[in-house]
């Protein structure tokens, strides 16, 4: 299993129990394909470079994951059929930053 972080962007526009399902999507897919969660972090709704899909916003989620680097292609398909999902990245790293991270301090300040 390697060792990725992942940032998903979610719409603006969309409520918190909508948010919550998605986050669930998204999780639901990394164990489908025998992942598993490591940490995560709400980043919270922050403002855009430029605009995506009409959002000058968007919430931002953090996550730590293991997975099998062949199926991040299959979790990315599927995350592109997701409507209120602007963005995402995944990031191999050899280990896993510590948290809080420097977004998640700059959040609470």
């Amino acid at each position: 299993m390697k060792k990725f972080e992942a940032v998903l962007m979610f719409s603006s526009e969309i409520q918190n129990t909508d948010l919550t399902k998605l986050n669930d999507y998204f999780k639901s897919q990394i164990s489908k394909f025998n992942g598993s969660f490591i940490n995560e972090e709400d980043w919270g709704l922050r403002d855009l470079s430029y605009q995506i899909k009409n959002n000058k916003k968007a919430f931002y989620k953090f996550f730590q994951i293991e997975i099998e680097g062949s199926k991040i292609q299959e979790i990315k398909e599927s995350l592109n059929k997701q409507d209120n999902i602007l963005r995402y990245l995944f990031i191999a790293v050899n280990e896993h930053e510590e948290l809080p991270t420097k977004l998640s301090l700059e959040k609470n300040n």
